[in-house]
């Protein structure tokens, strides 16, 4: 059997141990993954401004071009 009575707070996994500074590595993962969920949202917010100006200019079609409207 191998001795764990040295195993260091690391090695025990970041959870076990919150006051242990991440390293250099992890941080680096982190803002990678913050920067790719930013960029997956910002890709989603644009698509529903898109659909939701198709929508609006199905549903009023004469508000979406001005100058173009029926004079009697």
């Amino acid at each position: 059997m191998s001795d764990t009575s040295h195993a260091t707070a690391r090695d025990l996994g970041p959870r076990q141990h919150a006051h242990v500074a991440p390293t250099t590595q992890e941080i680096r993962t982190i803002g990678q993954r913050r920067r790719e969920a930013e960029e997956k949202l910002e890709q989603h917010l644009q698509e529903a401004r898109q659909r939701y100006e198709q929508h609006e200019a199905q549903a009023h079609p004469a508000a979406g071009q001005p100058g173009k409207e029926k004079r009697h």
